[in-house]
């Protein structure tokens, strides 16, 4: 076990408690990297997978020669949209591919949209809301076709489905310690070539020159750690599948009208993503958390504007849909007791909540 007691020495210095740090930094990228299929060295250790976004992304932009022309797609995750829009305000060009009704991004698309000036595609592994995956062998290959870098945000397909970077043919990928059940506040970047990249913050050689700024030494060390036994929760998978469908089906009983939201087989398995036509996502949401049941709604109501899913508007469905959402993510320690009791508690309030929950537009 790590302790500050025991591990306080920075791992940039010479003596010995430097290099007892450097060691369990070095041990911990051995560790990712052999997650990913690849070497330590092609592994950066980031403050999350947000800031490894951003340094994929802003760092590919800057290294180029290229006018900085980027694609992106319209479902990625705010970390992704975020920086691009941000990148905007630079007059850089940011382009985002459509999605089709079940949320993926097919290469089609994607080869309509390059020319020669575009620098980087980002397209994320899996999506954080409905759990589906894209084909990213295939659109990487495009990328490359036109001599474009390609980045994948892996944060969600980590720790469910087998990541190899050979494999996906990705130049740059995104991954963050607590998707696996590490610490929060580590995230890591793979880099395929050193010289695609320029880092964003400076002052000093930490990361080779990538992430200036002293290693957190615990939390990288625990997302060592917590890789080591993705390849025991990736062989649960089918376990996990077996209970979504178990849920879906459930849930499926309760209200024959729901609408699976994203594709039936290119998703992870442990994730769903409903619409409960006329049941406002955020009122199951708390009714259900008073019975012990955890999930997360399509939308999000703030004082005086309602937001709802980016994702989910993007493969069409109307805003009301994407209020009605659900998202249930299953963990590798979900039991099927687990799955019983959230239909029962569903079963539950629909008996005697309905006013309550039913759909009322944010005022």
């Amino acid at each position: 076990m790590v302790s500050l007691m025991d591990h306080f020495g920075n791992p940039s210095s010479i003596h010995e408690s430097g290099r007892q740090a450097k060691s369990i930094v070095e041990t911990a990228r051995r560790q990712i990297a052999q997650l990913l299929h690849t070497t330590p060295r092609r592994i950066v250790f980031t403050g999350s997978g947000s800031e490894a976004n951003n340094l994929a992304i802003k760092g590919a932009v800057y290294a180029s020669d290229k006018t900085g022309r980027v694609i992106t797609s319209r479902i990625e995750h705010p970390a992704v949209l975020d920086t691009c829009r941000w990148l905007t305000s630079l007059n850089y060009e940011v382009v985002y591919a459509p999605v089709d009704a079940q949320g993926i991004l097919q290469p089609e698309v994607l080869k309509n949209l390059m020319n020669k000036d575009t620098v980087l595609v980002s397209v994320m592994l899996a999506n954080n809301e409905t759990g589906v995956i894209q084909p990213i062998r295939s659109l990487a290959d495009i990328a490359h076709e036109y001599g474009a870098l390609f980045h994948c945000d892996a944060v969600q397909g980590l720790g469910k489905i087998k990541i190899d970077v050979t494999d996906l043919n990705v130049d740059l990928l995104t991954v963050s310690s607590h998707k696996i059940y590490g610490p929060k506040g580590v995230g890591a970047l793979y880099i395929k070539n050193d010289k695609i990249i320029v880092p964003l913050i400076n002052g000093g050689g930490h990361e080779r020159g990538f992430r200036a700024g002293t290693e957190n030494v615990l939390g990288i060390a625990g997302f060592g750690k917590a890789a080591e036994y993705v390849p025991q929760i990736v062989k649960k998978s089918k376990i996990v599948e077996k209970l979504r469908d178990k849920l879906e089906h459930g849930i499926s009983e309760l209200f024959p009208d729901y609408r699976l939201n994203g594709h039936r087989d290119h998703r992870l398995p442990n994730t769903l993503n409903v619409t409960l036509p006329g049941y406002r996502g955020e009122s199951v949401v708390l009714n259900m958390d008073r019975s012990g049941v955890q999930f997360s709604s399509g939308s999000a109501c703030k004082s005086g504007s309602s937001k709802p899913s980016h994702a989910l508007l993007a493969m069409n469905l109307s805003e009301e849909e994407a209020h009605c959402a659900l998202r249930f993510s299953l963990g590798h320690d979900t039991k099927e007791k687990d799955i019983e009791y959230t239909i029962d508690m569903l079963k539950k309030m629909v008996s005697q909540s309905k006013n309550i929950v039913r759909f009322v537009p944010c005022k």
